[in-house]
């Protein structure tokens, strides 16, 4: 009897650990996504929640290193250009989007497309991206998306 207790206490030791270990890392300790190679999906635009049009594409952007293109979707049309990085600058230039005419979510677009060209700083904590402008405001925000 004090074999099975024994080997009961032992089983319910490891299943405790094991949920503690299990449990997210809140932001703060994670450590921070790389801005480079990430898929970036943006999440908050000037102040405001972004809502991602049903049959539309969710407004995102990937920085692709060599050579510096920045690649992506702004929710109705697919978006190209150039970038460049000088350690918390970040700036974008000749952004083309494809001319799909979508109902929904065309002022989303050129908002988007307004606040990348107006990017000036960069930050990135834990799976967030906040890009700001030259006075220091948040224009937008991202999160990291993991594809599986």
């Amino acid at each position: 009897m004090k074999r099975v207790v024994a080997g009961l206490s032992v089983l319910l030791a490891v299943i405790v650990i094991a949920g503690c270990a299990m449990q997210k890392e809140p932001d703060s300790a994670r450590p921070d996504e790389p801005l480079v190679n990430t898929y970036w999906k943006l999440t908050e635009l000037e102040g405001a929640p972004v809502e991602v049009v049903a049959n539309q594409r969710e407004p995102h952007f990937v920085l692709h290193a060599d050579p510096a293109r920045v690649m992506g979707s702004t929710g109705c049309n697919r978006m190209m250009g150039n970038y460049r990085v000088e350690e918390d600058r970040l700036y974008f230039s000749a952004l083309a989007t494809t001319r799909m005419a979508c109902e929904q979510g065309v002022h989303t677009e050129q908002r988007f497309l307004d606040v990348l060209n107006a990017t000036d700083e960069w930050r990135v904590t834990g799976e967030h991206l906040t890009l700001l402008d030259a006075q220091h405001e948040t224009l937008a925000r991202f999160k990291a998306v993991h594809l599986q």
